[in-house]
């Protein structure tokens, strides 16, 4: 029963790190937040400017060059959400009001690992509002090049079919399909980190990213080898890792979804065009809520009543 109600976390969280691709320090504050408020990011004001929120939605999106980058439109920017997102949409988190020092989120170990520790460590609080899926009504499909991604009606809560292909022969093809729950969230997606490859290292730095990347966070791959002294955490880390990305971009949508999710050769431009053709469509997907019958993630979620997906307020 508890899952048809909103969560929020039960008290505030302070984690700080650095960034991926700025180096710089980065430190952000989870606060609870208050019922159907949804996820909102706070860019904290420096040199004496005022404090902006950037509420998650398609229309916030900024950047998807090696990140989800999120801003306001004028200027305020929170880059590298993905993890955090994912995280949330994973744990069944409704609200929080996300503030963030800089204009990155911590990397952390390059997965969401640590925020789910962080948000374990203080535990949700269930909020006495119904909780609002995003219920897929018909297929939305967009390609680019030989990458595609599609979001698909089921009956079954959310679901996660995403390959990857690379050249690269410790990769190759890999395959990750699962109906995601907070306990599969934790088990297969949680510790999977992002990954890179040495030959990139010296064009990403000119272009002025992955100035925080270390083996610390990042998986990073040789010709032959991977150079982690501890290895992977899972045999297929790396599709697992594009799995997790896909849960936080999808977390763009505002709410969690009822439908399934294919990926391939897909990342976090083609999450965040899948995202906005769904808001494109207002025949696409409807709010629904659970009649009580049954909880979150498992099949025949009842609907009693259904209202259009997005406002005139959501762009």
């Amino acid at each position: 029963m508890r899952a048809q109600f909103q969560h929020t976390i039960a008290k505030r969280i302070e984690i700080v790190g650095c960034g991926i691709h700025s180096g710089d320090p980065a430190k952000v504050a989870i606060n609870p937040g208050q019922p159907n408020a949804g996820i909102v990011f706070v860019r904290r004001g420096q040199q004496g400017t005022a404090d902006r929120m950037i509420a998650v939605s398609p229309g916030a999106v900024r950047n998807t060059e090696f990140a989800t980058v999120l801003g306001d439109g004028n200027g305020a920017l929170c880059s590298t959400v993905e993890h955090v997102l994912a995280a949330f949409l994973g744990l069944g988190i409704d609200n929080a009001v996300i503030e963030v020092d800089g204009n990155e989120l911590p990397i952390l170990d390059g997965s969401a690992a640590p925020f789910v520790e962080a948000i374990d460590a203080v535990g949700l609080r269930v909020q006495t509002v119904p909780r609002r899926f995003l219920k897929v009504l018909k297929p939305i499909r967009v390609e680019e090049g030989l990458a595609s991604g599609e979001l698909l009606p089921f009956d079954g809560g959310f679901r996660l079919e995403v390959d990857i292909e690379f050249e690269h022969k410790l990769i190759g093809h890999q395959r990750y399909a699962a109906t995601l729950s907070p306990d599969v969230f934790r088990r297969d997606l949680a510790r999977a980190r992002t990954f890179g490859f040495m030959s990139d290292v010296a064009k990403l730095w000119s272009a002025g990213y992955a100035r925080g990347a270390s083996l610390e966070n990042t998986v990073c791959l040789a010709e032959d080898r991977v150079l982690n002294p501890e290895g992977l955490r899972y045999r297929d880390e790396f599709v697992r890792h594009k799995a997790l990305d896909a849960v936080g971009d999808l977390a763009l949508a505002g709410m969690p979804i009822l439908g399934c999710y294919r990926s391939v050769r897909g990342g976090h431009r083609l999450n965040a065009l899948v995202v906005a053709a769904l808001v494109a469509d207002s025949a696409a997907a409807t709010v629904v809520q659970p009649s009580g019958r049954r909880d979150h993630g498992q099949a025949g979620v009842g609907v009693p009543a259904a209202v259009p997906a997005y406002g005139a307020d959501l762009s």
